[in-house]
C-alpha cells in the first residue's frame, strides 16, 4: 500500500479530508487507495485526500509547474484527490486544513508568523494564520485564492432530477470550474436552498466537458447605501449549498464559496460576504484582481492504519 501507516483526519467547515505528510515522495496514492480511505463505511471517510509533499515529488506536475512553485516561494505542495480518486485542481477549504496540519508538523508558522506559501495545481496560494476569530471559529486562516474569471451571467440552465423547477447559473473559474445558481429572482423556480435534494447530481445545460461544482445560493441580507457608504463597503449575508464533482454534496467548498462571492458581487455590487454553509460561516472578499477566503480549520485526530 502506497500510504503511510499514520494518517490524519482534518476538516474546514465540515469539508473533510484524510491528510498525511510525505516529505520524501514515497507515498503517492493510487485512485483505489483514495477511494478506500475516503469511503465513509469501509475506510476513514472524507470528501478527499491531501498529501503534503514537495512539488518535485508529484508525478503529474510539469517542469513548468514545478518551476512556478519555486518562483512563488512554495516549498510544499497540496496534492489533492477527490473522494472518487480523481485529481483536483484546487480546494480552498483543503488549503486551510493542510496548512493547519503543516503548523502541527512544524512546517508552517502560527499566528503572527510568516504567511505559508502552498503549491497547488491552480498555482501558489498564500495563507495567513489569524488564530481565533469570531464569528468564524478557531484556527482561522485567510487564503489569497488568486484571480477569478466569470462567464456570461445566467448562461446555464440547472435542474435537479426529481425536483420541480430550474435555475439559471453563471460559470466561474477559480482554478477549477463552478456554476453558481441563485434561487431567488424572476428566472428562478427551484425550491429554497434548504429544501433542495442534493443527494442526486444537478444537471447543467449546456454540458461542461470538465464537469463542474454547482453552488445554490440565497441572499439573506444585502446592505444599502445608508450613511454615505457604498454597497461595496458593507458586508452581505448569504446561504449556500454545493454539489462537488467527484464527491457529491459537501458541507462546504472553499472555491465554491469564492465563486459564489464573485457572482453575488456582480449582482449586488457588494464586495464582502459572510456566507453560511452547512459546516459553518466563511468570509469571502472579492476585488477586481483576486478573492480572499477566510475561515477555520480543524485537525480531528491521528489514525494508525491496520
Amino acid at each position: 500500500m502506497s500510504i503511510p501507516q499514520d494518517v490524519f483526519k482534518a476538516h474546514a467547515t465540515g469539508n473533510d479530508f484524510v491528510v498525511y505528510l510525505d516529505p520524501d515522495g514515497r507515498f503517492e496514492p493510487t485512485a483505489d487507495e483514495v477511494r478506500f480511505l475516503c469511503d465513509r463505511h469501509f475506510g476513514i471517510g472524507g470528501d478527499g485526500l491531501i498529501r503534503l509533499t514537495h512539488p518535485g515529488m508529484v508525478s503529474d506536475l510539469s517542469a513548468d509547474r514545478i518551476a512556478a512553485c519555486a518562483d512563488g516561494g512554495a516549498e510544499w505542495f497540496m496534492d489533492y484527490r477527490n473522494a472518487d480518486g480523481s485529481l483536483a485542481e484546487m480546494c480552498g477549504n483543503g488549503t486551510r486544513a493542510i496548512t493547519l496540519f503543516a503548523q502541527r508538523q512544524g512546517i508552517a508558522d502560527g499566528p503572527g508568523g510568516e504567511p505559508f506559501r502552498l503549491g497547488t495545481r491552480a498555482g501558489v496560494k498564500t495563507l495567513t494564520s489569524l488564530g481565533d476569530v469570531e464569528p468564524y471559529g478557531r484556527d482561522v486562516f485567510q487564503v489569497q485564492m488568486g484571480a477569478w474569471n466569470m462567464g456570461e451571467p445566467d448562461a446555464y440552465t440547472v435542474t435537479i432530477p426529481g425536483t420541480l423547477g430550474r435555475g439559471l447559473g453563471t460559470f466561474v473559474d477559480m482554478g477549477n470550474p463552478h456554476v453558481v445558481v441563485p434561487v431567488q429572482g424572476d428566472a428562478a423556480t427551484l425550491p429554497d436552498v434548504g429544501e433542495l435534494d442534493l443527494t442526486v447530481k444537478p444537471v447543467v445545460d449546456p454540458v461542461i466537458e470538465s464537469d463542474q461544482n454547482v453552488e445554490f445560493v440565497r441572499i439573506d441580507d444585502a446592505p444599502d447605501t445608508a450613511d454615505g457608504k457604498s454597497a461595496g463597503e458593507g458586508v452581505g449575508k448569504a446561504t449556500m449549498r454545493v454539489f462537488e464533482r467527484g464527491c457529491g454534496e459537501t458541507l462546504s467548498c472553499g472555491t465554491g464559496l469564492c465563486a459564489t462571492g464573485v457572482v453575488l458581487r456582480s449582482r449586488t455590487g457588494i464586495d464582502h460576504w459572510d456566507i453560511t454553509v452547512r459546516g459553518g460561516i466563511v468570509r469571502v472578499d472579492v476585488s477586481e484582481s483576486e478573492v480572499l477566503l477566510t475561515g477555520p480549520a480543524t485537525i480531528v485526530g491521528r489514525i494508525t492504519l491496520d
